[in-house]
């Protein structure tokens, strides 16, 4: 079900903390290219939440989720069991085309490090190549073009995914429990406040919430639109390659990754241009998960250290 009753859902705006998530998901709406986004933390740091008040925001739909325990036929489209067992064979679409054909063009995976590798597998392959080709026993189609973006969480503590899987998200937003009391203070009285004010009939409110989040989509769409005159400067192409080879990123995915993430970010900004301050800002996201690593799925820490190695790499224009 992608619809939810009114008011069930927290309101983007009113989300408090989230920077990392949030910007993350802004860059791959704006430019799709950049290739989907895991949220990775603990469980109860509103992951989830902020997702779902995403889409909301941008679609008026939750997303199309990938419930743990699919199938084969669910995630790939298999046969109608009410008409098999009447003799007729109809297809019936699987998640993959659903997330194609919804309004939020999204396709969400919660705890994605817990589902079955060769799902994983053909999940992100089908976004990297935006085909889907269905050759198994008993059902064999003509190849689909779909086109989604792929949006996954995972708790690191309940396991990790192979460094292969991981490669295939275009950014990776780490998601922490505030420490700040403050900042806590903060979220629990959204939360309350959110949860009174939607008992409340025609809550001003929440219709400013829903006034902001609006204008927050407009933004988005005008960023949307002129992606394409936004230029690469002169040195992207070079400033990419360099902090790739200095992190010892594996392939090639996450210097182009950084370009077209350093690109909506200028998007974003009204930037006509691609500067080494938009690839700094996005540096982390692009190549945390794609460091040298072991086979065991961990994501390595992005430090203090690795800032200033960005920085030193990519130092800030004077004048």
């Amino acid at each position: 079900m992608t619809t939810p009753s009114a008011g069930t859902i927290l309101p983007y705006s009113l989300l408090v903390g989230q920077a990392e998530l949030r910007t993350a998901l802004e860059i791959t709406y704006v430019n799709t290219a950049v290739g989907g986004v895991l949220a990775t933390g603990p469980r109860g740091t509103a992951k989830t939440t902020t997702i779902r008040a995403f889409s909301m925001m941008t679609a008026q739909r939750l997303p199309v989720t990938l419930p743990i325990g699919a199938t084969d036929d669910r995630v790939l489209g298999g046969w109608q069991i009410k008409k098999l067992m009447q003799g007729a064979a109809e297809p019936e679409d699987g998640l993959l085309v659903e997330a194609a054909r919804s309004a939020s063009k999204m396709l969400y995976v919660d705890e994605i490090n817990l589902l079955d590798d060769y799902l994983v597998n053909i999940i992100l392959d089908v976004v990297s190549t935006g085909i889907l080709s269905v050759q198994r026993e008993g059902r064999a189609q003509e190849l689909q073009e779909v086109d989604f973006t792929l949006v996954g969480t995972m708790n690191p503590d309940e396991g990790g995914l192979r460094p292969q899987l991981l490669d295939r998200f275009g950014l990776v937003a780490e998601v922490l429990p505030e420490d700040d009391p403050e900042q806590r203070q903060r979220i629990v009285e959204a939360v309350l406040r959110f949860e009174s004010e939607r008992e409340v009939p025609h809550s001003p409110f929440l219709a400013e919430a829903a006034k902001r989040d609006t204008a927050k989509k407009a933004e988005l769409d005008a960023a949307r639109g002129r992606l394409a005159s936004v230029c690469y400067g002169p040195d992207t192409a070079a400033d990419c390659a360099r902090l790739a080879a200095a992190f010892r990123v594996v392939g090639h995915r996450g210097d182009l990754v950084l370009g077209r993430a350093g690109r909506a970010l200028a998007a974003i900004e009204g930037a006509p241009l691609v500067t080494a301050d938009h690839l700094r800002r996005v540096a982390k996201p692009a190549l945390v998960h794609r460091r040298s690593q072991s086979e065991s799925g961990s994501l390595p820490e992005w430090t203090a250290e690795d800032d200033a190695q960005v920085a030193q790499l990519l130092p800030t224009a004077v004048g």
